[in-house]
């Protein structure tokens, strides 16, 4: 086999900084890697160098060996093999089958973040057979390390909401109140980023606090405002991992499945005592909170990405397509997907 092609797959523009650093590490050993933007107006991200792939047709002629899907899904019909690379951490937001393990029957590879979703993903191949799984951390997270310890001035708080209404803080009236309560009080700084799917009325809101301490963040396309954060104040958002995995803590509110690593409170009037609690960086909940990243993402040497696509070069020098079974049928899925995208040929 002649040197594989890549292709990177990407349907919303939060997974932009999930694949940005498998590119690098494709151009860096000078592997040809393309791009497929599945949404219109997310191609407006892409920077002047990269390679994108306007229509099925340049996809078949492009013919890549392998696909990095930082999304759901993708269409059966693309060439190549199609790894999962995922698009944020388990934070049992939904059920087994509705969530983070969802089987679809349209990937060849899991490329998985630590144990605790290794261990499920390896149960899940045991039982349907068409798929292999590799743990190799997570692409996106590369960036925070190594952690390089900085020294605030004042102290950072970064608030982190979900989108999802019932789960959301950033939905909460009080919460809203409150936390523009204790802004004014002037004694720390504040990042605060919203989902990319917030409701935009809920964006203005947040948006309408003005005080000097207070810097509203579009898009964590950036990971340097988790990087510089003292705490994190959010919800049962993934992003929540993403800040854990640094060893820093975090408090939540209303979290949909609190454990021991987390600050979990209930009421808006509780936001400010636990913030002062989690800054005071309390000794059980920082040994609580490393063993969570043990489980969740042991990985801190930033090499997540160089792990991933050694994974599927493996994957492929060792043919280990062959050895997994055909996968299910799926016509109802796969109508959908060609009539979608338009492509209804054999």
């Amino acid at each position: 086999m002649l040197q594989p092609k890549f292709l990177l797959y990407v349907s919303y523009k939060y997974g932009f900084p999930i694949v940005r650093p498998l590119q690098d590490e494709l151009i860096k050993r000078g592997y040809e890697v393309a791009w497929f933007i599945e949404i219109e107006e997310n191609k407006k991200f892409l920077k002047t160098n990269d390679y994108l792939l306007n229509s099925i047709e340049e996809v078949l002629e492009y013919d890549a060996d392998i696909n990095l899907v930082s999304s759901n899904e993708i269409p059966h019909f693309f060439p190549g093999i199609k790894v999962q690379v995922f698009h944020g951490f388990s934070v049992d937001k939904r059920s087994h089958k509705k969530g983070h393990f969802r089987i679809r029957g349209l990937f060849d590879l899991y490329c998985t973040q630590g144990p605790s979703t290794t261990r499920e993903f390896k149960k899940l191949s045991y039982k349907h057979k068409h798929f292999d799984v590799i743990e190799t951390g997570w692409s996106k997270v590369d960036d925070l390390f190594p952690i390089q310890k900085k020294e605030n001035k004042r102290p950072i708080i970064l608030v982190a909401s979900t989108f999802t209404k019932s789960m959301s803080l950033a939905h909460d009236d009080d919460v809203f109140e409150e936390v523009k309560r204790i802004i004014k009080l002037n004694n720390w700084d504040w990042l605060i980023t919203l989902h990319p799917k917030m409701d935009i009325e809920i964006v203005k809101k947040f948006k309408s606090i003005k005080e000097k301490n207070v810097t509203y963040i579009e898009n964590l396309n950036d990971l340097e405002p988790l990087k510089i954060a003292d705490v994190m104040l959010s919800d049962t958002s993934s992003v929540i991992t993403e800040f854990l995995i640094q060893y820093k803590p975090v408090v939540t509110y209303k979290n949909k499945n609190p454990k021991r690593h987390l600050i979990n409170i209930k009421t808006a009037d509780e936001i400010k005592q636990s913030i002062l609690s989690a800054l005071e960086l309390p000794k059980e909940l920082m040994s609580n909170i490393k063993s969570y990243v043990d489980e969740i993402h042991p990985y801190n040497d930033g090499k997540s990405s160089a792990r991933v696509i050694d994974a599927t070069l493996l994957f492929i020098k060792e043919n280990r397509k062959k050895r997994l079974k055909s996968k299910p049928l799926n016509l109802i899925r796969k109508y959908k997907m060609c009539k979608k995208f338009k492509y209804f040929k054999l």
